[in-house]
């Protein structure tokens, strides 16, 4: 005689998967549509803490470094900020910056490229910041 699944128990096995589908790997975006990107540490003075260079972050738009869980952003010309690309909500990375939101594919969470606040929930606490420096053209984890 076999035993009925616990709804509970489909419930949770459901969710994780849906959890880890969607918080699986990013695509590797160009940087021109704002998706997900791996960083290129470059070696020498920066001590490989090079993100990226400045004419790879779109004004009005960002980019996100899932292998540095950071994301850049440029929201007016030559202003950089960085913030976290951990989604505050359930921890998710995000994945794309798009119409001057980061976005969280997991459970649609926005945070706006100015500071990093939250646009749109589920998403309660902002992004918080990371430390970057710009000299000359290049954007580097402070």
């Amino acid at each position: 005689m076999t035993h009925p699944t616990p709804r509970r128990t489909v419930l949770l096995v459901t969710g994780a998967a849906a959890l880890a589908a969607g918080c699986g790997g990013g695509s590797g975006g160009d940087g021109s549509s704002g998706g997900a990107s791996e960083g290129t540490p470059s070696a020498g003075a920066s001590g490989g803490r090079e993100l990226a260079k400045t004419s790879d972050i779109p004004v009005g738009g960002g980019k996100v470094f899932a292998d540095r869980k950071v994301v850049v952003t440029q929201p007016a010309q030559g202003e950089f900020k960085a913030f976290s690309a951990i989604c505050t909500h359930q921890g998710c990375t995000v994945a794309t910056v798009a119409g001057g939101t980061i976005n969280c594919p997991c459970h649609g969470s926005e945070f706006r490229i100015t500071d990093g606040s939250v646009a749109r929930g589920p998403a309660s606490r902002p992004l918080p910041a990371e430390r970057i420096t710009v000299q000359g053209d290049s954007i580097e984890r402070a």
